[in-house]
């Protein structure tokens, strides 16, 4: 029984870690260093000479000061389908050209 257990735990556990793997196909990225600003939902760091600005969603807001490193995933909030490109049009065939004999 112990063993049927087990089996069903792992089991369930491998189903799970690949159907989160499947359904979370973002790529994470992180950013570290010291917070310089927190304003309305939105954290700036200082990496190098460049500030980035990440929205915080849900997150704890850190303090201005604090290093941190921030895992975020970048989102779509909308996207606009251009139409696409005209295919280039072919060329009209050759007409067969016969000779009458004479």
């Amino acid at each position: 029984m112990r063993k049927f257990a087990s089996s069903l735990l792992l089991a369930g556990a491998l189903f799970g870690a690949t159907a989160l793997s499947a359904a979370g196909g973002a790529k994470t990225y992180q950013v570290t260093g010291p917070v310089v600003s927190v304003d309305g939902g939105v954290v700036t760091v200082m990496k190098g000479k460049d500030k980035w600005e990440v929205n915080l969603g849900s997150a704890t807001a850190p303090k201005v000061g604090d290093k941190v490193t921030i895992t975020y995933t970048m989102t779509a909030t909308s996207v606009e389908v251009k139409g696409a490109k005209a295919e280039k049009a072919e060329k009209p065939a050759k007409k067969a050209t016969t000779k009458k004999a004479a």
